[in-house]
């Protein structure tokens, strides 16, 4: 049987991290646009009210479904049972509680790129010097970073999980998938098994004699 931490979106979510410091330097950037017009708390409280508030509020009420990327999810009714329990770990007091703490951590990352602006301030001229828009751009950035660093978040608890005690979780119900998770994408009937072979595959292949 194939070890639950094989599952290849699992890995695809981690590797999103890669993501976060490109999207906190465009951030940066363009909180460098233009003068300020609003006093830098106001300027702050905006861009993370759109950056945090909507994905912590997702995540303490109804968790990001893992088994979505790129616009598509995988129909819950094709989940296996091993799926069925990943999403099990993920929907867990201290999962949200590690939201939280890392919303908190990125706020406090987002007040030491506001210190910064100053020494990047050229870099930003050739952007439009529209201080509304700029604002906006970075709150649309700082919700990406947000995003990139939530979902892995929220993989900790499954990786960390050896296996016996992950034999012993009882997969989460069809209905309790649909209720308590959100779901964002056009569902489908398969994903990861297009694009990447079957790890078990593999195994068996390598464990064929050469001829």
């Amino acid at each position: 049987m194939t070890s639950f931490r094989s599952e290849p979106i699992l890995w695809i979510h981690v590797a999103g991290l890669a993501m976060l410091p490109l999207f906190l330097l465009l951030c940066l950037l363009f909180l460098s646009v233009g003068e300020p017009l609003l006093p830098v708390w106001v300027e702050l409280l905006l861009v993370a009210s759109i950056g945090v508030i909507p994905l912590l509020w997702m995540q303490l009420h109804r968790p990001f479904y893992i088994f979505a990327i790129l616009g598509v999810a995988l129909k819950p009714e094709n989940l296996t049972e091993q799926q069925r329990k990943i999403l099990c770990l993920i929907n867990t007091k201290l999962n949200r509680f590690l939201a939280l703490v890392a919303a908190i951590l990125l706020v406090g990352v987002l007040w030491q790129l506001y210190q910064v602006v100053p020494q990047v301030e050229r870099l930003a001229r050739f952007l439009p010097q529209w201080r509304s828009l700029g604002l906006l751009l970075a709150a649309l950035a700082f919700f990406a970073s947000n995003l990139f660093l939530q979902i892995p978040v929220s993989l900790a608890r499954v990786l960390v999980t050896n296996d016996t005690e992950f034999a012993a979780i009882e997969p989460l119900s069809l209905e309790k998938i649909k209720q308590d998770f959100t779901i964002l994408g056009v569902r489908v009937n398969q994903i990861v098994p297009q694009l990447f072979p079957s790890l078990r595959e593999i195994n068996t292949d390598s464990q064929k004699p050469l001829k």
